[in-house]
């Protein structure tokens, strides 16, 4: 992993000491509210509901385990002993009190962590694969690529004040697992015909009020040109972006309005006086912060270890959590595992301060000290050997934190929704939860095979409904909760956004309508179908048929017993 030099500590503790003085001079009064609001927004502090919220970076996804630690600590001594990890596989702080929050940022900056361009109109979180560098399928680790954009948008004055907030994500695997379609700029490392290093460029993407799928700007910039290229491309964005309405800023909007065509000849126009410029990548940049991702120790291990194929073979429920919790790894005799974070009860992406500590043992004992955060709102050990599996599994179950469910119907993300956030029209933990109960048979849930159920509490699409398998919306009706259901989204290399069946159900119809759409599906899949491909086969038809009818779901559902 990455790991600060002197230039990078002294900068954040800087920003520490920085905002204690702007939030001091707030609370005394000396700050106004408009005046404090943009100094907060870029140290990563919204007001919600209820209390400030806390979102701290968390670069690309990776954790070292102190980091985690302290995160424990944080969850324990300044809120209300849990925190909670984003799509942008980010942690967030639901209960700090703001006169404590330049305190909680100079705890994390003694573990190399910050808040800094967690919120505000600026270049966000990097994303990428929470598998990076262990992946069977990867073709290019992206974690350095991902660290040289992190370093150059940190801070970089020219997009501090961009017309909306800007998402990056990187995939150098054969399966996107970033989701990388769905960003303002989408990165996949590629080699051309010549076997030289270079990304495939996608802009223009993005879900929320108006979900858009991104288009190929650029089939291949060659390595050393990324940060010129990029910067191209934010900086068409930054002068023909809107600036007077702010559900039509982001670049999306702004692709769709030049079309691709005319956008892509803006940015090669731009990149034409940047190309071969200061921000040229060297070599010897690149291997700087490659030497940062280096394979850990491995092992030389026999591909398949006898203890292991013996427990799967003796023990039904470890076989059943390693089916879906344990990925293939590049080295033999390893694995990655999956810790759900989606136990029946606990809202998706919750974890305790003691489950914090624990994951950050885990790691120390079975994954050489790191932990990975997916967009899925789970966490990873990526370097877990195979002998060490059955005994992380004991360990996990213990913890709460062993739930068998990764990529069925409950291991569902959802956004804080209603419960914490100013702007959601509904709630969405209860949803999940009312979800997560009525398929609470995990036989059942391994029968109907992989289903992504995603929930937004509003448009602003923090859940990612759009790109759900089925996606649940909270929509706000005569000021009351309701929910919108689309299905046959799907994220992956090949991104689609969902179709809506129909008007909206209340909250109590919702679990009956998720019911019935799993019924429809089984009812009419070819054997071994996964419910997206039926769906995309049959259409939305038959099942907007099935959940409508004559009666209401809870009617048809008291008819049939």
């Amino acid at each position: 992993m990455y790991r600060y030099d002197a230039y990078d500590q002294k900068l954040v503790d800087e920003r520490v000491i920085q905002f204690a003085n702007q939030t001091e001079r707030y609370l005394a009064g000396e700050l106004s509210e408009d005046e404090y609001r943009p100094l907060r927004l870029q140290n990563g502090v919204y007001i919600q509901k209820h209390a400030p919220m806390l979102r701290i970076a968390v670069p690309y996804g990776n954790l070292r385990s102190d980091q985690v630690r302290k995160l424990a600590h944080i969850a324990r001594t300044y809120d209300k002993g849990y925190g909670h990890f984003s799509t942008r596989q980010n942690m967030q702080f639901n209960w700090p009190k703001l006169e404590t929050i330049p305190t909680i940022l100079g705890e994390l900056a003694t573990v190399q962590m910050h808040a800094i361009q967690t919120s505000g109109n600026c270049i966000r979180n990097v994303t990428s694969d929470p598998f990076a560098g262990v992946a069977a399928d990867e073709a290019i680790d992206p974690r350095p690529w991902c660290e040289i954009l992190r370093q150059w948008s940190t801070f970089h004055p020219e997009f501090a004040f961009l017309p909306r907030k800007f998402k990056i994500a990187v995939n150098g695997a054969k399966d996107d697992r970033a989701v990388i379609r769905a960003h303002d700029i989408g990165l996949e490392l590629v080699k051309n015909d010549a076997g030289e290093l270079g990304f495939r460029v996608f802009a223009g993407g993005g879900l929320g009020r108006t979900p858009i799928i991104g288009q190929e700007i650029s089939p291949f910039v060659a390595w050393p040109h990324l940060l010129t290229y990029c910067e191209a491309i934010l900086r068409v964005y930054n002068r023909f972006g809107r600036r007077d309405n702010m559900y039509k800023a982001r670049i999306k909007i702004l692709v769709k309005a030049l079309g691709v065509e005319a956008f892509r000849e803006q940015v090669e126009s731009e990149w034409a006086h940047l190309k071969d410029g200061p921000a040229t990548l060297t070599q010897a940049e690149v291997d700087r912060i490659a030497t940062c991702f280096v394979d850990p120790a491995y092992a030389d291990l026999p591909a398949t270890d006898a203890g292991y194929s013996a427990a799967l073979a003796e023990n039904k429920p470890f076989a059943a959590w390693a089916k879906r919790n344990v990925r293939a790894h590049k080295r033999p005799g390893y694995a990655s595992v999956v810790l759900s974070l989606k136990k029946t009860g606990i809202a998706p992406g919750d974890i305790t301060d003691v489950q914090l500590d624990t994951v950050a043992d885990f790691a120390d004992r079975f994954s050489f000290g790191e932990v990975r955060v997916t967009h899925e709102q789970n966490v990873v050990l990526a370097d877990v050997r195979q002998s060490d599996l059955f005994e992380l599994w004991q360990a996990a179950r213990d913890a709460g934190l062993a739930t068998p469910n990764i990529g069925l119907l409950t291991d569902i993300i959802c956004c804080p929704g209603g419960d914490f956030c100013n702007l959601a029209n509904a709630k969405s933990i209860p949803i999940a939860e009312s979800v997560q109960r009525r398929f609470d048979d995990l036989d059942y849930l391994h029968d109907i095979g992989e289903i992504e159920l995603n929930i937004s509490g509003c448009m602003n699409a923090c859940g990612h409904h759009h790109v759900g398998h089925i996606g649940i919306l909270g929509v706000d009706k005569n000021n009351e909760e309701w929910y919108q259901i689309t299905i046959g989204g799907r994220q992956g290399n090949d991104a689609g956004l969902g179709k809506v069946i129909g008007p909206s159900f209340a909250a109590a119809d919702v679990p009956d309508v998720i019911e019935t759409l799993i019924e429809t599906y089984i009812a009419h899949r070819h054997e071994d179908e996964l419910f997206i491909d039926t769906v995309h086969r049959i259409g939305v038809e038959p099942f907007k048929q099935a959940v409508y009818g004559d009666k209401t779901p809870a009617q048809r559902k008291v008819a049939n017993g």
